[in-house]
């Protein structure tokens, strides 16, 4: 598998986004801001998204369940990390699709789990 060069700042394949759940957007904006000292953007008022210190996320409306956040990796590459992650035996959950800054597939591995890859446009 050749390594892809990229003009990104951000490392192919590596753990690179979280996403959680909250009942009370308001209330995990405020507790992790005043805890960690992260910044919020609002992206309407069904997604909020984080930066702080190594870390990157976002929050969405939901009731958080164990096993309900969601781990994002970075590819320089999409199409072919989609074709890596169904040859190991990978589900395709959600198809290629687009959003502001870029496009992620979401895939379930062997054991059930969710996960989402990204790239920029």
């Amino acid at each position: 598998m050749a390594n892809i060069p990229s003009k990104s700042k951000y490392k192919h394949q590596q753990v690179q986004y979280i996403e959680f759940l909250s009942e009370d957007l308001d209330r995990a904006k405020k507790f992790y801001s005043s805890s960690f000292g992260w910044q919020f953007t609002d992206f309407g008022p069904g997604y909020t998204a984080f930066g702080g210190d190594y870390v990157d996320g976002g929050f969405m409306p939901g009731k958080p369940v164990k096993g309900t956040m969601l781990v994002v990796l970075y590819s320089n590459d999409l199409d072919t990390t989609k074709e890596q992650v169904i040859a190991a035996g990978g589900t395709i959950v959600k198809d290629i699709f687009r959003f502001p800054g870029g496009k992620r597939f979401h895939f379930a591995d062997p054991d059930g789990y969710e996960l989402a890859v990204w790239s920029e446009e």
